[in-house]
């Protein structure tokens, strides 16, 4: 057993609190974990070290006990003779269980230590649509390179003809228990490294991996709808598990190219519909675009600049189903340029004509504005 100062294993103060203690071992526990350092013999004394240290500090009886009299206290014969770690009945595998969960992936192993696959990675795919396409939906075709199971072996790692052996150290589980003095520690076992088997004869093609790289074409179904940040799931279709284990997911990531007429915000579409100057005075029809076609959008008379109309029913259909959005219509007005001189001519009789008392009726935005702007100064000097 460690002679070193339990308190001193873990970096902690001989007043830490329980919680100090468990913060601290989780820290070094995940420091030097098996799992983490497969092959590192100094690592895994220093984990065992740590997991003793742990044990004693947390347990109120044996701390106070441990604080009087050392590493003495647990040796044959202390704690009222015999007594020692054994008799309180603790096992690290469900310590390390309960202060850790899911961080190594499932925390402590169940059904009496049994091994557990692990499953291949997720991945993810960064799909560009444009936006019609994401309207209306598409079936695409895609490229992804992965690790696929091995077809000689079916993703064993035997060679074609033989199958993996059970392990004669762990008996298939896995995991092998340790003791020490009236200590069981269990860890991941040295000889199959967790796996529980053995591949004695590997496949030539995978060399027992269970796994080759490739790349996979997949046919992909966008829904009508989606947007930037939606994200389609094809289950199994990421890496394959190591030696058989199950394969993880695809993830499709969406993203829409900005359009050149429509801007997108929610099922809702915008766009600018200039107009002349004469059309907006005196009214009529423009053509609009939509996802659909063009439609007619009649403008009436004294319409300003800025204002929108709004296409029920002519933008997005949900994907989640909740109804169709509008296209929203926004009115701009525009400045007549490269004007000849008898269009200048014009203009400036137009302007004269609006003059005099009646000049209000013809522009009520500049008429409130500048009584807006006078009531601010006015009140700024008040």
């Amino acid at each position: 057993m460690s002679k070193r100062d339990f308190y001193e294993v873990l970096g902690v103060d001989r007043d830490a609190s329980e919680r100090d203690i468990k913060k601290a071992y989780k820290r070094l526990a995940m420091k030097y974990h098996p799992d983490r350092n497969q092959g590192d013999e100094a690592a895994a004394e220093q984990f065992k070290e740590v997991k003793l240290a742990y044990e004693v500090l947390t347990d109120d009886q044996k701390r106070a006990a441990y604080d009087q009299y050392g590493h003495a206290a647990f040796e044959q014969g202390g704690m009222g003779g015999g007594g020692g770690f054994g008799g309180a009945g603790a096992d690290f595998g469900d310590i390390f269980g309960d202060v850790f969960g899911d961080i190594f992936g499932g925390g402590r192993r169940g059904g009496g230590g049994q091994r557990q696959q692990q499953r291949g990675a997720d991945l993810r795919y960064n799909m560009e649509l444009t936006l019609e396409e994401a309207v209306r939906g598409i079936t695409k075709e895609i490229e992804v390179p992965t690790y696929a199971s091995c077809e000689p072996c079916n993703g064993s790692g035997a060679k074609p003809g033989s199958s993996p052996q059970t392990c004669g150290t762990c008996h298939g589980h896995g995991q092998v228990q340790m003791r020490q003095g009236f200590f069981a520690v269990q860890q991941t076992c040295p000889t199959c490294h967790g796996r529980g088997q053995i591949i004695k004869d590997p496949c030539d093609s995978c060399h027992g991996q269970g796994r080759v790289q490739k790349t996979k074409t997949l046919s992909v179904k966008i829904p009508a709808g989606v947007d930037t940040g939606d994200r389609i799931r094809l289950s199994g279709e990421g890496e394959a598990g190591q030696f058989g284990a199950p394969a993880g997911d695809l993830y499709v990531q969406v993203h829409v190219r900005e359009h050149n007429i429509f801007v997108r915000d929610g099922n809702n579409l915008y766009c600018e519909v200039p107009v002349s100057f004469t059309m907006a005075a005196l009214g009529g029809e423009v053509e609009v675009p939509t996802l659909d076609g063009r439609v007619s959008l009649k403008v009436p008379t004294e319409t300003q600049t800025g204002r929108q109309f709004r296409m029920r029913g002519k933008g997005v259909k949900s994907v989640r189903g909740a109804g169709v959005g509008d296209l929203i219509c926004k009115l701009v007005v525009e400045t007549p340029v490269n004007l000849s001189s008898k269009q200048k001519d014009l203009l400036k009789e137009l302007e004269e004509s609006f003059g005099g008392s009646a000049a209000k009726k013809h522009k009520p935005k500049s008429e409130g504005f500048f009584n807006g702007v006078k009531k601010f100064f006015d009140d700024l000097t008040s």
